[in-house]
């Protein structure tokens, strides 16, 4: 019995120094698996021109977004290349976490107001998750439609709503490159088509490349997927300069869709690139910061 005894007592004696060495070890080698750590600003703005990006406005920051779209270059002089027209859209998105912004919006388009809210719900993080995943959600009410009551008779509240719902896939592919990916649904209460549903389906394409350290080319595309024939609509697509100077966030574009919010873009877009009618635009992004003493 001493013998096992001392044996037993010998087997865990060097179990002990094997298992000290070992940690001993391991605290001096290096790990070999890099650690994660989030990937910071795969975009500068809100917005690449039309669709939103998964950048999120800080908590208790105020952003402040005038947009303009003026009328068809296509006419030329007559008109100043439709400087003469103008829609035009006033948004104000604010941080209410680091993670969940709400926004309030008026646009010139049907007298639309909307209410959003957009939330982050995934990082991209080196030697992690390869994306960033961000959520939006829109309500709208068109005010436009009382010119029309009297060829609307059975127009009800409902009519007038209008609904978007987006996943926001975004990827930074290095210092230069960001691309992102939108699988949208969105909902019209009145279509302008007796052939078009009013649940719609559509997918947003677009990237920024950044030339210098604030300034870059933006562009985005939306992808109709169950478009009513004839409707004498097209898909929305965009292209133009970003320009980041402090507090500002500048962007200069061409498009053909007036409408800026994405029911207005994505189902009415109605010019025509190839024949040279699309439209001249800015969007203008300013932030300020309403509690000092937060911490983002």
């Amino acid at each position: 019995m001493k013998f096992i005894a001392l044996s037993i007592s010998s087997l865990l004696f060097n179990f002990s120094i094997y298992a000290q060495n070992d940690l001993l070890k391991s605290l001096k080698t290096p790990s070999s698996t890099p650690p994660k750590k989030t990937v910071q600003s795969a975009f500068k703005s809100y917005k690449l021109i039309n669709f939103e990006t998964t950048k999120l406005v800080p908590k208790h920051h105020l952003n402040l977004v005038i947009a303009h779209r003026f009328g068809t270059v296509k006419n030329g002089i007559d008109d100043l290349f439709g400087l003469d027209q103008a829609s035009t859209r006033i948004q104000f998105i604010y941080g209410l976490t680091k993670a969940i912004n709400i926004s309030f919006s008026r646009s010139k388009f049907d007298k639309t107001y909307d209410l959003a809210t957009k939330y982050k719900l995934v990082n991209q993080q080196n030697n992690g998750f390869p994306f960033n995943l961000a959520g939006y959600n829109l309500i709208a009410v068109n005010t436009a439609l009382d010119k029309e009551l009297s060829v609307l008779p059975k127009l009800e509240f409902e009519n007038r709503l209008r609904y978007t719902n987006q996943l926001i896939i975004s990827r930074k592919f290095n210092s230069k490159l960001s691309l992102e990916v939108i699988p949208t649904f969105f909902y019209d209460g009145l279509v302008r088509s007796p052939e078009q549903e009013n649940a719609q389906y559509a997918v947003g394409l677009g990237g920024k490349y950044q030339i210098t350290k604030r300034f870059g080319v933006v562009v985005d595309y939306g992808a109709h997927l169950n478009r009513a024939k004839n409707t004498g609509f097209r898909d929305p697509l965009s292209v133009g300069v970003e320009i980041e100077t402090g507090g500002h966030v500048f962007q200069l574009h061409f498009t053909n869709a007036q409408g800026m919010f994405e029911n207005a873009f994505l189902s009415n877009a109605s010019g025509d690139w190839s024949d040279g009618n699309f439209f001249f635009g800015f969007n203008l992004h300013r932030d300020f910061l309403l509690n000092r003493k937060s911490k983002n």
